[in-house]
């Protein structure tokens, strides 16, 4: 999408440590405009896949995942961080590692809002090893629900974790793949 590719050069910073920080407009700020454009995208390219859940994590894939909903016509489910005082009942969960943070954490998602019937996209903003997608990937499966894909805002080609997922069969569809990276070199795009 090169909309998308456009602002990450323009806004994206490259820091140490192979992150891309894109907090000004995707994951801390969200551009709504920027979003809309991703979810008429991703309606798009699944068009007809009978999609009828969107999943993603707390907290950046929300907002996307929320964009993305109303192009589908369909709620979004968010897998939580934490159990909270205000949540009961039976939960589907798997433990996620986070790059960023670099630390694992247990994802929960209640069985009354995931399960048999469903058809669902996962939606996330980052994609580099894949882990928090196979943790996702994981609830779709222990719930019994139909995985139809995932929609990543960018993918970092060049750490594999989308090659992974699409080498299990997994529908993987990137709307900024990075092929490469680096403080002094830049992005470039596949």
């Amino acid at each position: 999408m090169i909309l998308l590719e456009e602002r990450i050069r323009r806004d994206g910073i490259v820091k140490a440590g192979d992150i891309l920080k894109v907090d000004s407009f995707l994951n801390h700020q969200m551009d709504s405009a920027l979003f809309a454009q991703m979810g008429k995208e991703w309606a798009r390219l699944y068009a007809n896949t009978g999609i009828n859940k969107i999943l993603t994590i707390e907290a950046s894939g929300i907002g996307m995942a929320t964009v993305a909903a109303l192009e589908f016509g369909c709620p979004v489910v968010f897998a939580k961080k934490s159990l909270s005082s205000n949540m009961s009942g039976d939960f589907w969960h798997s433990c996620v590692h986070s790059y960023t943070h670099n630390v694992d954490r247990n994802v929960l998602v209640s069985k009354e809002f995931l399960g048999k019937g469903d058809k669902v996209l996962i939606i996330d903003d980052f994609l580099a090893t894949g882990s928090a997608l196979h943790g996702l990937v994981e609830l779709v499966q222990q719930s019994g629900a139909e995985l139809i894909g995932c929609g990543i805002a960018i993918e970092k080609v060049y750490q594999n974790g989308g090659n992974i997922l699409r080498d299990q069969g997994i529908r993987v569809e990137s709307l900024a793949k990075i092929a490469s990276m680096s403080v002094e070199g830049g992005i470039q795009f596949c």
